[in-house]
């Protein structure tokens, strides 16, 4: 007999239903901010990876022992020596006379501005060797290769010839030659603080083999300074990942065969690549015109040079400090709030397209000094 009146009913479930709205409403503000702050942090913490990778090796460029590249050039004594066969500026991988080299992506210049979503295209110059690789490098984005000796070399004992080869007995310490994910390691590089020769061989216990290659020159330790290095040959590039669908950083390393045979993804959620490279003012490193170690100019890599000859091996040899910029992406939708900004990395603007894919961006920069090039090395 005491029940409730349809009004008060009606009153009641219209104050329930403004109640769940406003519970409804505050949860949706919730997770979406939760997912762009998530978008946010993972994109900080990708492009923070990235640049790590990238710095590191990067200031390895030139490395070549005691005496870096540069030096080598101006003493004029043929080093370092590349035993592999290739020649100067032809884009081999294994083409040690140019420790740093860039390619230049198509409308990726500063100024120039690119769509989200739009078709976008590789550099056209890549070499077979790159534009072969799997995942292949994406439009959009530029490309980085870089060659050098390990930062850690291992000690001489021995240097034997034996049928043409040479067998270098190095200290207890070969684990320096297989870190990093490679266990069998081709390609070596052995210097002291005169020369430099860049050989290809195998790995067995303490003893390296160099294929054909003759290293009687070197002193061994104690008396010598000669230390055995691993030759790296990397090529930085951005690639689809087709698990995920998503652009990643990746870096593949190449083999004494001339091929980049360990490729992996470094770190996810990295749309593009861009590159500016600062040039020493000395035009032609020689003998009699040293590099003074100012950087007077950035370029990008198709102002250095094009060429595949010499001549363009030694405009990558005044290559003193690269700018590297990143467009990191969220590896999953994180606002369909559509930005108010667009992105720009070295003065490329990334607008957005015709369509809101919901993924958090963020430009990131940083200009990174070649430690074996800088002023008095």
């Amino acid at each position: 007999m005491a029940g409730v009146s349809l009004v008060e009913l009606m009153i009641a479930m219209v104050i329930g239903l403004i109640i769940m709205l406003g519970v409804i409403q505050i949860f949706s503000a919730s997770s979406a901010a939760s997912r762009l702050s998530e978008g946010a942090s993972r994109t900080q913490e990708n492009a923070r990876f990235a640049l790590e990778f990238l710095e590191r090796d990067l200031r390895m460029a030139g490395h070549m022992g005691c005496v870096n590249d540069q030096a080598h050039v101006v003493k004029n004594l043929g080093d370092p020596v590349n035993n592999l066969g290739v020649n100067p500026g032809s884009g081999s991988p294994l083409d040690f006379r140019v420790s740093i080299q860039g390619y230049e992506a198509p409308g990726t210049a500063p100024g120039d501005s690119l769509a989200l979503g739009g078709d976008w295209s590789a550099p056209s110059t890549l070499p077979a060797s790159i534009s072969g690789l799997s995942p292949s490098p994406a439009g959009g984005s530029d490309v980085l290769v870089l060659r050098f000796l390990d930062s850690e070399g291992v000690p001489v004992n021995q240097i034997a010839a034996a049928s043409g080869n040479s067998v270098v007995t190095i200290a207890d310490r070969a684990e320096r030659l297989t870190k990093d994910g490679v266990p069998e390691p081709t390609l070596f590089g052995i210097a002291d603080c005169g020369h430099a020769d860049v050989f290809a061989g195998s790995l067995s216990g303490t003893e390296v083999t160099g294929t054909g290659v003759n290293l009687s020159r070197y002193t061994v330790q104690p008396t010598g300074q000669t230390m055995l290095y691993r030759a790296e040959s990397i090529v930085y590039y951005v690639g689809l990942n087709p698990t995920t669908g998503v652009n990643g950083l990746r870096r593949a390393r190449a083999d004494s065969t001339g091929g980049y045979v360990i490729n992996e993804e470094v770190v996810e959620g990295i749309q593009s690549l861009q590159l500016m490279f600062g040039l020493d003012a000395t035009d032609d490193i020689s003998i009699t015109t040293p590099p003074v170690g100012n950087i007077t100019q950035s370029a990008i890599a198709t102002d250095v040079s094009e060429g595949t000859d010499a001549a363009a091996a030694a405009q990558w040899l005044r290559v003193g400090q690269v700018r590297v910029g990143l467009l990191a992406t969220s590896p999953d939708p994180a606002s369909s709030v559509t930005p108010a900004n667009n992105p720009s990395v070295l003065g490329v603007e990334f607008e957005q397209g015709s369509t809101n894919d919901g993924r958090y961006r963020a430009p990131y920069e940083v200009t990174v000094a070649l430690r074996n090039r800088l002023f008095g090395n």
